[in-house]
């Protein structure tokens, strides 16, 4: 790996870890990190779905919760939750059952591995151009100035 490739994965990392802070407010709880993971992982759908079907993300995405769930096993049941919806579902549950600061990691972690995964798939510059308005925190729109 040359070292373009090594920083740009590592701000895209700090990129992931900025949105779910922001995602999650100032000050969140366990409940408040797994639903800003979903709103997160319901971005990312929205714009690879145009690119590589639902199917691909939803493939991405079990594959990602399977290899993050190597460092929390919690993330992965015996049973399969059937559709995306009903695994969000479950993976949000699973978030909110969790200590604020594991569900940080794990989350942070879940989006850190599918977007590697999908790197590897698509090449980094598409992957950025995918996902980079996902992990920008939206900028507060200035007040328009009245010209009298």
């Amino acid at each position: 790996m040359n070292k373009s490739s090594t920083t740009n994965s590592e701000l895209s990392q700090e990129a992931i870890r900025k949105a779910l802070a922001h995602h999650a407010g100032s000050v969140p709880d366990a409940s408040a990190v797994a639903e800003a993971t979903i709103s997160i992982w319901h971005q990312v759908v929205v714009r690879l779905a145009p690119v590589i079907g639902a199917h691909g993300v939803d493939v991405l995405f079990r594959r990602s919760l399977y290899l993050a769930s190597a460092a929390f096993p919690w993330f992965v049941t015996a049973e399969d939750p059937g559709d995306s919806a009903a695994l969000f579902a479950s993976i949000k549950t699973r978030l909110e059952g969790r200590d604020t600061d594991v569900a940080i990691e794990a989350s942070y972690t879940l989006l850190v591995t599918f977007t590697e995964l999908l790197t590897t798939m698509i090449g980094e510059s598409l992957t950025e151009r995918l996902l980079g308005p996902v992990w920008v925190a939206p900028s507060k729109i200035p007040e328009q100035e009245t010209v009298l």
